[in-house]
């Protein structure tokens, strides 16, 4: 893997990307000192090389009846290519599944998911965690609180 060269402007365009994606490219432009479409092509360039892979909006869970929010540690009955990726494609396929870490440590992997009760969460871990292939051991941890969620990579030189 390799790093892609960035400069202070890029570093700019993106902090400002982060923070509003639905900024007009003009506005952008203005704010690092850039014409739109010399802003236009250095954004182009940073979607293709990949520095930039995807626009989306960040939904507040709780608003949408997610209260709880649960991080689970999952240690699988091997670690051959196959128990892996067998467990990474189920895992891919299952859209409560809100994020899946491979990991170092005691359990193989970190999964996320949401719920609005400790119902759903068992209902959850029952019939979506625990039916993964080759799941041996779940441990889950409950989020009391978010201090701070993550809004994006902190601007750094290259």
């Amino acid at each position: 893997m390799f790093q892609i060269m960035i400069d202070d402007i890029d570093r700019k365009i993106l902090a400002l990307l982060q923070k509003d994606c639905r900024r007009s490219i003009a506005d952008i432009g203005e704010s690092v000192g850039l014409s739109a479409s010399a802003c236009h092509r250095r954004i182009g360039i940073l979607e293709k090389t990949g520095v930039i892979e995807h626009y989306s909006a960040r939904l507040n869970g709780e608003k949408l009846g997610f209260n709880m929010t649960f991080y689970v540690e999952v240690t699988l009955e091997g670690q051959s290519e196959a128990i892996l990726s067998a467990f990474e494609k189920a895992a891919l396929a299952r859209p409560e599944v809100l994020e899946c870490h491979l990991m170092t440590g005691m359990a193989d992997y970190l999964i996320k998911v949401a719920a609005p009760d400790t119902k759903e969460y068992e209902r959850l871990y029952r019939r979506v965690i625990a039916a993964l292939p080759h799941v041996s051991r779940i441990q889950s941890s409950l989020v009391m609180k978010t201090v701070k969620r993550w809004s994006g990579y902190p601007p750094r030189k290259t």
